[in-house]
């Protein structure tokens, strides 16, 4: 009988998964529900990693980004998607996102996260959106790489310039 619950139980984890919790940071920061959906505040390409990013800003982000404000206030999160890049099969000279790397949220709340510049981050890899990092410590890696723009906020990208 054991048995029996015990391959149910393993059966209906799936369904949980799919419909149930969203997967969080080992400092607690979620997937930010409808980040998809946010403005596009610019595209990059890492080179290093041979990935297509898009960065994705939730309201507070966007005006924020627009008006130049800075420190950003808190409430911003930014979202960023990566994937790696691929030639276009019918046309070789565009570059197109191809597999899916990760997505990585930075979140401004100046006294939660004061240790690392006011940013809380949290990077989920992979098609199962594992979290990364085996415990919250894992933030100093990315704070790391943003130090050297601190002078905005810690953050790389801009509004990109459309007229």
């Amino acid at each position: 009988m054991k048995a029996i619950i015990g391959a149910i139980i393993v059966a209906l984890l799936p369904v949980v998964a799919a419909g149930g919790e969203r997967p969080v940071a080992p400092n607690g920061i979620p997937i930010m529900e409808g980040y998809r959906n946010w403005q596009v505040i610019a595209p990059s390409y890492r080179e290093d990693k041979g990935h297509i990013r898009v960065i994705f800003g939730n309201d507070i982000a966007v005006k924020a980004s627009r008006n130049g404000t800075l420190p950003f206030p808190d409430g911003t999160v930014l979202a960023k998607v990566a994937w790696t890049a691929a030639k276009h099969p019918k046309f070789p000279v565009a570059t197109v996102p191809d597999r899916f790397v990760q997505v990585e949220f930075m979140v401004k709340d100046a006294k939660k996260y004061g240790a690392t510049g006011g940013w809380g981050f949290a990077r989920f890899v992979g098609d199962s959106l594992t979290p990364y990092g085996k415990d919250p410590g894992f933030v100093q890696e990315c704070f790391g790489c943003h130090t050297p723009v601190k002078g905005n906020d810690y953050v790389f990208t801009g509004f990109a310039p459309v007229p």
